[in-house]
């Protein structure tokens, strides 16, 4: 089972980001965190990498639901999206699979809600311009 749903989007990579965010925002998340991991290893480590953003999304229902439902989710969340700059200069962006995620937990009763996450992350990647 694949972890991620990705896709290669003809987007620039700060366009890619916008659009990331705007489109999760029309689906109830918001970004809570955002890793700049370029300029971390840059300053951490003088290390050049290509560009690669983690945005930290959260859609606030479904993590209440989550949390009355398994009082430890909140190590596993938010959910991860990446934003990342390829080799070759094309971008791609990668969405968690929460159902893949929850599996480790082993409580079922988390099954409905991550297949609900699942469906509005996927549509996310999904509604991004293709390369």
């Amino acid at each position: 089972m694949s972890y991620t749903f990705h896709k290669i989007t003809s987007l620039g990579f700060d366009d890619a980001i916008g659009q990331t965010t705007a489109a999760l925002k029309e689906r109830g998340f918001g970004i809570l965190t955002e890793i700049d991991v370029t300029q971390t290893f840059k300053n951490k480590l003088d290390v050049d990498f290509r560009n690669y953003r983690i945005l930290g999304a959260c859609n606030p229902s479904f993590a209440l639901q989550a949390l009355e439902v398994e009082n430890k989710i909140g190590a596993m969340l938010p959910c991860s999206v990446i934003v990342q700059e390829l080799p070759d200069g094309t971008v791609e962006v990668a969405a968690i699979d929460p159902v893949a995620s929850m599996q480790a937990i082993g409580n079922p009763e988390l099954d409905a809600i991550s297949r609900q996450v699942q469906a509005l992350l996927k549509e996310t990647v999904e509604s991004l311009p293709a390369d």
